[in-house]
C-alpha cells in the first residue's frame, strides 16, 4: 500500500552508470550497506558531524558505491521535471511529516505557555494525594507528553517534581522517574512526535493505527517502568538540587517577562483541567474515528466526513484552533501574542525535520540502488521474524549513536523491503513501527543528549543516572517490544 502523500521512489537501476561502481552482486551490496552504516556511526559519534549532514553524506556515498549515476541521484539540469532519488526521498517523507510536527509543536507551545501543564500536574497531585504523588507525576508526564517534546516536558514540569520531592523529603527519583517514563513513552510511541510519525510516513501506515498500537504497546511498557521507578526510588536517595530549583524560578520569571513583552497578559485564574484534556484528546479521537470508519463503514457521505475531520492535518488544525481560542483569545491573549508564541515554538523544529528528511533520502537511496533488496534477502535468510529484526537493528543503532530519530528513520529504510514483500496489514506494520520505536529508546547513555538533560535537571550523578534512567529506558524498550511482538502473532 502506498502513502498518498509520498512521492514514488525510482526503480532499482541496472547498475551500469555508477560513478564509483566498485561492487557487484548481493555480497557487494551488503558490503556497501555495512560500510554506509559504519560511516554514519563514525561521522555522528567520532567526527561529531550534525546528523542531517551525516545522513546526507552517507546517502550520496552509498548511492555512488552501489552504482547509481549522478543523474539518478541528483537529476539533470537538462530536464527540470526529472525527479532525483534525493528529491523524492526528501519530499516524500517531509510532505507527510512536516505538517504534523509543525502543528503539534505549536499546539504544545500554547498548552505550555498558558499554564496547562502546571494545572494538569497540580490537579492530579491534589486528586491522588501525597502518598500517590509519584503516580500523579507519571500520569502528568503521560498526558502532557502527547503534545510536547520530551525536553520541553522536562523544562516545564521539573519545578513540580522539585516541589513534590521537597514536601515529602524523599528521593527525587520517586517523582522524576515516573514523569520521565510518561514523557519518554509518548515521545517514542505516539504521534505527533517525530519518530513514530516519520516511521509511519516511510512505511505508509495510517496514523490512526500508530495511535492505537502506540497506546496498546505503550501503556504496559510505562506501567513496567513505573514499577521499576518505585523500586529503585526507595533504594537510591538523591536530594532535590537547590541550584536547579533556583534556576527554574529564574526561568519562570523570564518566561513571564517574555510574555509581558510579547503582549501576553498573565491570567490569575488557572486553566480548567477539562479544557486541557479536551484539547489534547480532540485530535486523537478524530484520527482514531477516521481509521476505524475506513474499516467498519461502507463508502458513504458520512464516512467521507469522518475521514475528512480525522485526517491528521485537519484534526491537529482543529485542536490548534481550539487551543488558540480557549487558552488564548478567551483568556485575554492578543492575536499578536498567539503568533509570537507559535512562531517561537517552530524554531527548534528545523533540525528535526532536516534529520527526518535526510533519513527519507537514505531510505530512497537504499531502495533505488538495490541495497535495501539485498538486505531484505539476507534478513529473510536469517530466519528471524521481521518484527524482531526491526527491534534489534533499531536497538543497535540507538546504542551506537544515541539519536532515537536517526535510529528510527535508518531502520525504517532498511526494513521497508521486508514489509513490502510480505503484503502485511496496516495493523502489523504499525506493530513493526512500535518495535522500531521501542528499540530506539533502549539504554540511553552518555552519547544521548537526554541522558545529560535528566542528570543535570534532577541533580543525579552520572553513575546513578546509568543505574536509574538508563535502566528505566531499557525497561520501557523491552516491555514495549514484548507487547508488540506478542500482538504481531494475532494480526
Amino acid at each position: 500500500m502506498s502513502h498518498p502523500l509520498a512521492a514514488p521512489a525510482p526503480a532499482a537501476p541496472p547498475h551500469t552508470g555508477g560513478l564509483l561502481l566498485l561492487v557487484d552482486g548481493t555480497t557487494g551490496l551488503l558490503l556497501v550497506a555495512a560500510l554506509g552504516i559504519a560511516l554514519l556511526l563514525f561521522l555522528i559519534i567520532k567526527a561529531r558531524l550534525q546528523p542531517f549532514v551525516a545522513l546526507l553524506a552517507v546517502s550520496i556515498t552509498v548511492g555512488l558505491l552501489a552504482g547509481l549515476s549522478v543523474t539518478e541521484l541528483f537529476g539533470t539540469v537538462q530536464r527540470s521535471d526529472a525527479v532525483s532519488t534525493i528529491e523524492s526521498g526528501m519530499g516524500g517523507i517531509l510532505g507527510h511529516v512536516a505538517v504534523i510536527i509543525g502543528l503539534g509543536t505549536m499546539l504544545g507551545a500554547i498548552l505550555e505557555v498558558s499554564g496547562g501543564a502546571e494545572v494538569l500536574a497540580s490537579r492530579l497531585l491534589g486528586l491522588f494525594g501525597e502518598r500517590r504523588a509519584p503516580l500523579a507525576m507519571g500520569l502528568t508526564g503521560l498526558i502532557f507528553g502527547i503534545p510536547v517534546f520530551f525536553d520541553v516536558g522536562i523544562f516545564v514540569l521539573a519545578p513540580l517534581v522539585y516541589a513534590a520531592a521537597k514536601r515529602s523529603g524523599k528521593s527525587i527519583l520517586l517523582y522524576c522517574l515516573p514523569l520521565l517514563a510518561g514523557l519518554s513513552m509518548t515521545h517514542a510511541f505516539l504521534p505527533p512526535h517525530p519518530g513514530p510519525v516519520a516511521a509511519a510516513g516511510l512505511l505508509h501506515v495510517q496514523l490512526g493505527w500508530i495511535i492505537l498500537m502506540g497506546i496498546v504497546c505503550g501503556i504496559p511498557a510505562v506501567l513496567a517502568a513505573w514499577a521499576y521507578s518505585a523500586w529503585v526510588g526507595r533504594r537510591i536517595f538523591v536530594e532535590v538540587p537547590q541550584d536547579m530549583v533556583d534556576a527554574a524560578d529564574e526561568a519562570k520569571r523570564a518566561v513571564l517577562e517574555e510574555q509581558r513583552r510579547s503582549g501576553v497578559r498573565p491570567q490569575e485564574e488557572p486553566v480548567a483541567l477539562a479544557t486541557v484534556l479536551g484539547i489534547i484528546g480532540t485530535p486523537l479521537v478524530l484520527i482514531l474515528a477516521a481509521t476505524f470508519s475506513s474499516v467498519a463503514l461502507d463508502p458513504s457521505t458520512g464516512r467521507s466526513v469522518i475521514e475528512f475531520f480525522g485526517h491528521p492535518f485537519v484534526a491537529l488544525t482543529i485542536a490548534l484552533l481550539l487551543a488558540y481560542y480557549l487558552l488564548g483569545i478567551r483568556r485575554g491573549w492578543s492575536r499578536k501574542s498567539l503568533e509570537t508564541v507559535s512562531t517561537a515554538s517552530l524554531k527548534p523544529v528545523g533540525n528535526i525535520l532536516l534529520v527526518v528528511g535526510a533519513g527519507g533520502v537514505f531510505g530512497a537511496v537504499l531502495k533505488a540502488s538495490g541495497v535495501a533488496q539485498a538486505l531484505s534477502d539476507t534478513f529473510n535468510g536469517v530466519g528471524l521474524p521481521v518484527i524482531v529484526l526491526s527491534y534489534l537493528i533499531s536497538l543497535v543503532l540507538r546504542v551506537a549513536q544515541g539519536s532515537a530519530t536517526v535510529a528510527i528513520v535508518t531502520t525504517a529504510g532498511i526494513v521497508a523491503p521486508l514489509l513490502a514483500e510480505g503484503h502485511h496489514s496496516q495493523a502489523f506494520v504499525a506493530l513493526v513501527i512500535m518495535a522500531i520505536s521501542a528499540g530506539s529508546i533502549f539504554a540511553s547513555h552518555v552519547n544521548d543528549g537526554g541522558f545529560w538533560m535528566v542528570a543535570k535537571y534532577f541533580g543525579i550523578s552520572e553513575r546513578d543516572t546509568l543505574k536509574t534512567w538508563t535502566v528505566l529506558e531499557s525497561v520501557l524498550s523491552v516491555a514495549g517490544f514484548a507487547v508488540a511482538a506478542v500482538l504481531s502473532l494475532f494480526v
